[in-house]
């Protein structure tokens, strides 16, 4: 199996129904339309799909959905578990379901030393021969995996084939890239590096506002990684509010709001499993008001 890491690749956000169960066919036809305005994969049930609230059997029920729905894009699932053993189930079962490859991720709660987190990120590396991408975030996982760290994994692991840094480091892709060479596709996973990302040579961005504005997100991407920056900037400076909302506590409920308020509705709703809560008061007012200022000054694509 194999993978082209390149173009726009939206992490995307897990919808439910009134009683919190997934809305698979919402799902479905999300997938759908995000591959018809140039998305080449998709990325589910990682940090913004709620991965933490969804069941073992919700996360496989999930990449069937995608696997169906969409036979002709990479699905790639994100490997997150309390254990290490439930990682390794994820990634095996993601095989068996189709997808194509994997975003893994340190596990959830435990932050330890390299040796350790080495340990549990190959397990699930080496449990399929699925394509996997290393997800280096220590802002929200506590994890820092350097670029030494990347080029060690790397090194052993013949499967790893990229890295989503979202580190919110500029300098971090330079490094990664000094050590390793062209032996692995970079991406960019922080919205609001993306830009500086692309100029230093990332080839893929997994975008969580690319969810509700594709088309967009597509074309910044293509003019920023053809080294068109400045052609690139009104559409970046057009986002820069919006893809800032991916770097904050509520980022999930957040985007969830874009991407309701950008499709009318048809492609999106605010729900959310607690412990979080659908935004309300000032702090729903103030964000919508961004969003629509948005929607209303939007480039011609």
């Amino acid at each position: 199996m194999s993978i082209t890491w390149k173009g726009v690749m939206p992490a995307t956000l897990t919808q439910f129904n009134a009683d919190l169960t997934i809305d698979h066919g919402l799902m479905a036809a999300h997938g759908r339309w995000l591959v018809e305005n140039g998305c080449t994969a998709i990325v589910c049930h990682g940090s913004l799909g709620e991965g933490a609230t969804l069941s073992f059997d919700e996360k496989i029920a999930l990449q069937k959905t995608y696997v169906a729905a969409l036979p002709d894009t990479p699905i790639i699932p994100g490997v997150a578990a309390l254990s290490t053993r439930e990682a390794v189930d994820i990634a095996k079962a993601a095989k068996d379901n189709g997808c194509r490859g994997l975003m893994v991720l340190p596990p959830y709660l435990y932050a330890s030393d390299w040796r350790e987190m080495k340990t549990h990120m190959k397990a699930v590396i080496d449990a399929t021969d699925l394509p996997c991408i290393i997800y280096n975030n220590p802002v929200a996982y506590k994890t820092d995996f350097t670029p030494a760290h990347i080029k060690e994994l790397a090194d052993e692991c013949g499967n790893v084939e990229s890295v989503k840094e979202s580190s919110t480091d500029a300098r971090r892709i330079a490094g990664i890239r000094e050590v390793c060479g062209d032996r692995l596709a970079l991406g960019v996973g922080v919205d609001d590096c993306a830009l500086e990302g692309a100029a230093m040579g990332a080839k893929f961005w997994i975008t969580g506002v690319g969810g509700a504005f594709p088309k967009h997100n597509v074309k910044f991407w293509d003019l920023a990684t053809s080294g068109k920056i400045e052609e690139a900037m009104p559409i970046y400076h057009w986002m820069l509010p919006m893809l800032r909302m991916d770097t904050v506590v509520k980022f999930v409920q957040l985007i969830k709001l874009q991407q309701n308020l950008a499709s009318g509705g048809k492609l999106g709703n605010n729900l959310v499993r607690p412990p979080r809560l659908e935004l309300a008061g000032a702090e729903l007012a103030e964000a919508t008001a961004i969003i629509e200022l948005a929607l209303a000054t939007a480039p011609e694509i």
